[in-house]
């Protein structure tokens, strides 16, 4: 695509889709960077992993474990579903750092990533199989901390491969694959449980086989990138604890991408936590639409949605690519969702929630994209992009620890729906605003 080699050739993809190595350049933080693009069967793998590890993610969390709570504790389903996703969000903000570290640090025959992909599918399989099983609140939080203790070692695995493997001009563009299968997870899974199965049992083991299956296709179609382009990091468990927070302190564009994507995440948490409950009780959907189900609801907007993201996330990453941007399109995408939100705060309404589910679409998926590319360029060193990687990604999960007590009590307030929608604008465009202040990318 436009690269020769010293000969004037193009270089020739290797069986995985990538082209073989032909060196490396000098990246962000004095890192070895890959220079050579990868190809359609590294694209398709990476795709498809996502896909399986977001339906494994999100299903239970928009429809399945909102469900199987409110039936537990209807009068306390709100309370309870904060608890239970916020107590596996936090065995998610320690497993993703830890098993990216670990990854780092890993020399098998089988790589550095794909065993703790592997391991991270099989383990997360077992915590959702649990899940239809359990009876009381607390027996369904023990099974979903299992479930995200190896949902955080496939993202871990994922997040590292992209740095890894796929050089920067092309990082937004192949992040945008990651960031459209978000969406289509939600719409897939929020289908196949909702309409295509019936039952509690059923329901998890969509996205039980789901995130078992991806993580197949991944270790078919990928492999590890070559040990010379990875150095293996220096120091022992000292440095994997001391490293890890350091990181942050001494690289101010990395710390700086750290809490922005922390502050959109935490928007984008508290915003579609409560999507059913929304649906049930504020817009009262049932009772506006007799015969339909508040379900059949948020698959209409969670579709609208995910069109949105689709569309946006791969124009927005050949922009980013094309130019070499990356501040400027997060902006953007930010500010976007943020009117949606506000839309939202203003007019709680079922016409609000139809033209706010596109609008936040496009910019989430210009953001998700981009933001991806934007983080692995600030990156402090190549030979920790797991544990650095993990450290970011608890920006990503950190807001589904803290988002859902904050979500449930600005339901409960008096403001309800309406401050819950325009706290998301706030943190959303705080966040989208702080990014211009990254100096390493443009």
């Amino acid at each position: 695509m436009g690269m020769t080699d010293a000969a004037g050739q193009p270089p020739s993809p290797a069986a995985d889709g990538t082209v073989a190595q032909t060196g490396g350049t000098a990246g962000p933080g004095g890192t070895d960077e890959p220079v050579t693009r990868v190809g359609a069967p590294f694209v398709a793998g990476l795709a498809l992993a996502s896909l399986g590890l977001w339906t494994a993610l999100y299903t239970p969390v928009q429809v399945l474990l909102a469900r199987q709570l409110e039936a537990i504790d209807p009068g306390g389903k709100e309370t309870a579903l904060a608890l239970v996703t916020g107590i596996g969000a936090l065995v998610g903000l320690v497993a993703t750092p830890l098993a990216g570290a670990l990854s780092d640090r890993t020399a098998s025959r089988f790589g550095r990533r794909r065993p703790w992909l592997a391991g991270g599918a099989l383990c997360a399989a077992a915590g959702l199989a649990l899940l239809p099983w359990q009876g009381t609140v607390a027996s369904v939080a023990g099974a979903w901390c299992l479930a995200q203790l190896g949902l955080g070692a496939v993202l871990a695995g994922l997040v590292a491969v992209l740095p890894d493997q796929v050089p920067v001009s092309q990082r937004a563009r192949v992040s945008a694959w990651m960031g459209a299968a978000q969406p289509v997870s939600v719409l897939l899974g929020t289908v196949l449980v909702t309409r295509a199965v019936t039952g509690t049992a059923a329901g998890y083991a969509v996205p039980a086989l789901a995130v078992v299956t991806g993580a197949a296709l991944f270790l078919a179609l990928v492999k590890d990138a070559p040990p010379g382009h990875r150095p293996a990091p220096s120091g022992g468990p000292r440095h994997l604890l001391r490293g890890t927070w350091g990181s942050l302190r001494r690289h101010p564009d990395f710390a700086l991408a750290w809490v922005t994507r922390f502050l959109i995440q935490s928007g984008n948490a508290i915003g579609t936590l409560y999507l059913l409950y929304f649906l049930r009780d504020e817009i009262r959907y049932e009772q506006r639409f007799p015969g339909r189900s508040a379900e059949q609801g948020l698959t209409v907007l969670v579709s609208l949605y995910a069109l949105g993201i689709v569309g946006a996330a791969f124009a927005g990453a050949a922009y980013s690519d094309r130019h070499g941007r990356r501040r400027t399109p997060v902006v953007v995408a930010g500010t976007v969702i943020a009117a949606a939100a506000l839309l939202l705060a203003v007019w709680p309404s079922w016409p609000a929630a139809l033209a706010a589910a596109p609008l936040m679409g496009l910019g989430y998926g210009v953001y998700v994209s981009v933001d991806q590319a934007l983080v692995t360029d600030v990156l402090p060193s190549s030979g920790d992009r797991g544990r650095d990687l993990g450290v970011t990604n608890i920006a990503n999960v950190l807001p589904h620890v803290l988002g859902p007590l904050l979500a449930a009590a600005l339901v409960s307030a008096p403001g309800g729906y309406r401050s819950l929608f325009a706290v998301t604008a706030a943190l959303t465009l705080a966040g989208a605003l702080l990014v211009r202040r990254i100096r390493g990318v443009r």
